[in-house]
């Protein structure tokens, strides 16, 4: 299905790319294409039990698409003002908005709540930054040990070489995206890591 018919089909408009807080830190906004996420509600790595936190999840996409496919709870972070509006805009009529909440707050800020056992990036920002926050995703694990995965879209090799370094992450699987699209790109992927 084409982009724009699944925004019309959740209620939502996400599409477009935003360069405009974009610095060396926090990367631009740019959706998730849905192939990717209908691949990835497919993997059964998310289902009803799942809660979901998007760290950079822009308008919101991610969320409610994978509320809608998968039916588990969604949390989105989003730090820039403008972008966050339109995330909140999505609230108000999004099909499946009753199963998602979008924070506003600085990534390396936000306390990773303890129901958290699935955990979404589209390279949202730096490499820098991410160290940040996976010592908060640290802290909520060590305090409410449970299961927690990672899936990282996109995985830049600066992400992938620091996330291999890791104590306490463990590489699972490599979710292959590349046939969605032209050219054989070998960044089109879902890196699958579990903390534990």
């Amino acid at each position: 299905m084409r982009e724009y018919l699944w925004d019309k089909k959740l209620n939502i408009r996400t599409g477009g790319r935003d360069d405009t807080h974009a610095d060396q830190y926090r990367f631009p906004y740019e959706p998730t294409p849905y192939r990717v996420l209908d691949r990835l509600a497919g993997s059964g790595y998310i289902d009803q039990q799942s809660v979901v936190l998007d760290y950079g999840c822009g308008k919101g996409r991610v969320d409610f698409f994978l509320a809608h496919q998968c039916g588990c709870l969604c949390y989105g972070v989003e730090y820039d003002d403008r972008i966050y509006e339109m995330a909140r805009r999505n609230m108000e009529k999004a099909l499946s908005s009753s199963k998602v909440d979008i924070v506003h707050a600085n990534a390396e800020q936000y306390e990773v709540p303890s129901s958290v056992n699935r955990i979404f990036f589209f390279n949202p920002f730096s490499v820098e930054i991410l160290r940040s926050v996976m010592e908060r995703i640290r802290d909520s694990w060590y305090g409410n040990p449970r299961e927690i995965l990672l899936f990282f879209y996109y995985p830049s090799d600066e992400y992938v070489s620091w996330l291999m370094t890791v104590e306490e992450l463990t590489f699972l699987d490599d979710i292959d995206c590349r046939d969605l699209f032209l050219g054989n790109i070998r960044f089109e992927r879902i890196m699958v890591f579990e903390m534990g």
